[in-house]
This record gives C-alpha cells, sequence and structure tokens, in this order.
C-alpha cells in the first residue's frame, strides 16, 4: 500500500469514528508505530487532524479543503501512469499548460527532478510550488481568485490572463468521460467553464482520465471529444470505447507496459 493510500485509509477510519489510535493503526496496516506517528503527523500539518496522545482526532474544517485532500490522495497510482505518458509526449520546445487536476501534480513531480528547460505555465498552486523549486524549468503562473477545492484559479480574471496565450499542449483533468454520449463532465461548474476556454485557446489538448471514470457523467458537461486531440489514462480502455474513439481519431496513450 502507498503512503497516500494508507493516509487516505487512516482519514477514513477517522471520519467514521472520530479518533484513531496509533497502536490499532499499526496492527491494522502492518507498519510500525513510528510509521503511523509520522503519518498522523503529515496529516496534522495538512490541516487533516489533530494529533492526541496515543493517537488523533477529527478537527473542524472548511469542506473544500476536505475534498481538495481527497482529491489528491485517491488512485495514486494510476495518476502515476497517467502523468509519466503525458511526460513522454512533451518536449522542452512546448509551452506545456497543466490544468487543476492531481494529475498535474504526478507530472510536475516526474519534471521537478528533470534538468530540462521546461516552459510550463498553470493555474495550480501545488504545481507552481513544485516546479518553482527546479532552475532549469521556466515556469508562467496564471492567478486570479482562489478555488481552494481545486487548488487553484479558474475565474474571469484568470481566462482574460489566459486568454493570451497559446499552449502547445494542455493537459486537462476530468470528472467523467462518457464516450457514447460524447460528454467530457465537471461537477464544478467554474472549472468546466475554464477547462472549455483551455481547450479553445490550446494547439493541441489532452484529457488525462483514470478508466474509472470512463462511463462517467457528471454534473456540468464542458466540452465533446472533438474538442481533444487525445486521451491519456492507466489501462487498456474496453473494445467498445476503444473503436469508438478511434472513429474519432482521437489518439489514445497508454504507459508503457513492461514484463
Amino acid at each position: 500500500m502507498f503512503l497516500e493510500e494508507r493516509q487516505a485509509k487512516i482519514l477514513e477510519i477517522l471520519t467514521i469514528n472520530g479518533k484513531v489510535l496509533v497502536k490499532e493503526l499499526a496492527e491494522m496496516f502492518n507498519v510500525t508505530e513510528d510509521s503511523i506517528r509520522k503519518d498522523l503527523a503529515a496529516l496534522e500539518v495538512a490541516g487533516q487532524l489533530r494529533r492526541t496522545y496515543g493517537g488523533a482526532v477529527t478537527i473542524k474544517e472548511k469542506l473544500q479543503m476536505t475534498e481538495a485532500q481527497r482529491r489528491r490522495i485517491n488512485s495514486v497510482d494510476a495518476k502515476r501512469k497517467i502523468a509519466a505518458a503525458a511526460v513522454k509526449i512533451i518536449s522542452p520546445n512546448d509551452l506545456i499548460f497543466l490544468d487543476t487536476s492531481t494529475i498535474s501534480i504526478a507530472i510536475a513531480e516526474i519534471l521537478e527532478k528533470k534538468d530540462a528547460p521546461y516552459k510550463i505555465i498553470t493555474n495550480m498552486v501545488d504545481v507552481l510550488v513544485m516546479l518553482a523549486r527546479n532552475p532549469h524549468i521556466n515556469i508562467i503562473f496564471a492567478g486570479g481568485q482562489i478555488n481552494k477545492s481545486r487548488d487553484g484559479f479558474c475565474d474571469g480574471l484568470n481566462l482574460e490572463f489566459m486568454a493570451k496565450f497559446r499552449p502547445d499542449i494542455s493537459f486537462i483533468g476530468v470528472v467523467g468521460v462518457d464516450v457514447k454520449k460524447n460528454s467530457l463532465t465537471s461537477y464544478d461548474i467554474d472549472s468546466g467553464i475554464h477547462k472549455a476556454k483551455i481547450l479553445s485557446i490550446s494547439k493541441n489538448s489532452y484529457i488525462m482520465a483514470e478508466s474509472g471514470k470512463f462511463g462517467v457523467e457528471a454534473n456540468y458537461k464542458f466540452a465533446t471529444l472533438e474538442n481533444v486531440r487525445g486521451i491519456i489514462t492507466e489501462t487498456k480502455i474496453d473494445d467498445e470505447n476503444f473503436k469508438a474513439l478511434q472513429d474519432l481519431n482521437l489518439e489514445i496513450i497508454l504507459p508503457e507496459i513492461r514484463d
């Protein structure tokens, strides 16, 4: 189990019970009590809980902050595979836009370790913080009024700023990809409007979607599949959806499979 997944499970238990004990968690996850203490310390720094003697308890916090944390630690392995596949199709000569998506964080984790002079524009705070550490990367930050549930900016001020740019490649997160209904959807209306604008100004756009998002339809449709060049996912798509995407002339990008 990945560190992020264990911490996510700890938060689930905490939500149900209101408190957790170090000893019980160590036995449950078959790790040392010291490992659990480090997990609780990291979650306390992130504002997710309050440590007590022998464990931790819940704290009152705004819903949008818990949502941002939940998105960050969900489907970690799939997001890393998608990020690795995305990085393979970019070059230092491209201007790359990274959307307010937790997969964008996974992409930033890869780029942060590279020496190449990548050119990145983003509206996500975490991506800015990570890539600003790399002196080789030229990063442009698109600000505005923060949307805390997205850890970034997708308001009118941000759209006005982004309208001046023409990214070579944009990587866009999504809540749902319904191939049969030809829809790309989001729950957040402001975020959906922002994604649609990015698609319209980009030379090439790729949707980043874990396999579990196929067949899902959220409340706000921000684009159709014809608006993108391709889709990046972590595993083979079923035959029906694969053929439908091919009929639309979309690229289907998967991570490399190693024996």
